[in-house]
Order: structure tokens, then sequence, then C-alpha cells
């Protein structure tokens, strides 16, 4: 493709997000790629909470690599300091925590993520189904990572129930990633195919579809002509939105 199509191709893609309160998509970047202001409610401290945390997280990835500034707010509740410690565990970037932050931003565009169900919100609201652990629960001494892709393999309007088969399913993938990327590491450096690049923008553009970036993967993992360069690096630059440590095993004696 050339260099002028691949530029207009990524163009037309832009985030868009269906906005809870009337169902319709709007765009999460505004007008001239001003600033845009992503506000977290998380009122408790649980599994669900911190589900809300890592949605917002990944949405901001997604708006910085669409080149979009982005401040980032933790705002209410009562539970701030365990929020944070469990959304460090998990791979989540820190929140500035200040409630009136927002004064004076004007007509800066305001996404707010919130847990589905819960108190009303004015402006862009981006709902989050719950999540729960299986009863009793299997979470004790999870890899982080591993809960992360498990909350991450379904579609944040839909409800995860975070049981023993999935986690071990989260595991067995992440384990094959990441040895998967240390080999392909060692072969000459491709660049990402720009049909990959442009199916991976389209899933995490249309209303943020991080199962189908993870599809995506899959099927770049198993693609018989696709060479182990170009695998690595469409790792890599799909791990800038996932935040899974793809990379981590590079360097490492098997």
């Amino acid at each position: 493709m050339p260099a002028s199509a691949r530029a207009a191709a990524y163009a037309r893609l832009v985030l868009r997000i269906i906005d809870a309160r009337t169902g319709e998509p709007v765009d999460a970047t505004p007008a001239r790629r001003g600033l845009t202001r992503v506000e977290v409610h998380a009122p408790g401290f649980d599994m669900t909470n911190l589900r809300v945390l890592l949605v917002a997280d990944v949405l901001v990835r997604a708006l910085e690599l669409d080149g979009t500034p982005v401040w980032a707010l933790l705002t209410g509740g009562r539970h701030r300091a365990e929020l944070r410690a469990g959304a460090e565990a998990l791979g989540i970037r820190p929140f500035e925590d200040d409630p009136d932050a927002s004064a004076g931003l004007g007509g800066a565009q305001a996404l707010h993520v919130a847990v589905q169900g819960g108190a009303a919100i004015g402006g862009v609201r981006i709902d989050v189904a719950p999540a729960c652990p299986e009863d009793p629960g299997p979470l004790h001494g999870t890899d982080p990572a591993v809960l992360r892709l498990a909350l991450l393999t379904r579609h944040r309007g839909a409800p995860v129930r975070l049981e023993t088969a999935g986690l071990a399913e989260a595991h067995a993938t992440l384990a094959r990633w990441r040895a998967a990327v240390a080999r392909w590491a060692r072969r000459p450096s491709r660049p990402v195919p720009d049909e990959v690049r442009v199916r991976l923008r389209d899933a995490w553009q249309d209303d943020l579809d991080v199962p189908r970036v993870l599809d995506v993967l899959r099927q770049v993992e198993t693609e018989p002509e696709l060479p182990d360069g170009a695998r690595f690096e469409t790792y890599a630059y799909a791990d800038r939105l996932l935040g899974l440590d793809l990379t981590r095993d590079l360097g490492r004696t098997s």
C-alpha cells in the first residue's frame, strides 16, 4: 500500500464509543485532536470497580495511540488507596486524584467510565458490566497479568465470571504468547503489515472491542505466510493497548 493510501486508511479510523445514556455512537476524540478528559467513577473496592479502572486504562491507551492528549481522573469513592493498589497490581497506570480538576477545562471532551447501572452521570457514559470471582474464589495467588487478560477477553458490556477454567486458559495463552514473542524477536525485524495494523485499529476503534483485538493476534500467531519478525512487531504494537507485558521474556534463555 502506498504511503499516501496507508495514511488515508489510518485517518478514517477514529475511536467511536457507544454512549450508554443514548445508545448512540460518539467520537471519543474531539475535533482537532483536542484534550479528552477520562473520568473514572469507582465508588467501591471490588473486582467490578477494578474492571472499571482497567477499561479506563485501555481507553486512555487507545486515545494516546491515536495521538489524543488525555487527562485521566479518578473521582468519588472512599476506597481510593485500595483501588490504586489493586490497579497497580493489574498494570493499570495511575489516574489523577482531584475532584476539582475538571473545573475550568471549558469545552474539553469528557468520557465517564462507570459501573453498569450505577449513579446517573452527565456527559458521555461508558458502562462496564460486573466482574466477580468464582465462589469461593480462585484469585488467591493469580498472576495479575493473567487476571488482566481474563478480564480483557470479554467485551466490557458483558459480565465476567472469573472461574478456574477461564483463568487457566488465560494463563496458558499469556505464557504461549510471551514465549512466542521472545522466539520471534530472534528473527529479522519486519514492519507490522498494513492490513494487520488496520484490522487491529479497526477493532479497538469500534467501541473499544478488545476481544476482537485478541482475535487478530490469534490469527497473526498462526498465519503461515507471515514472517516471524512481523509477528513480533505486531504483538509489540498491540501490547501498547493491551498492557500485558508480552515482551517480558525477551533475552531470557529457555
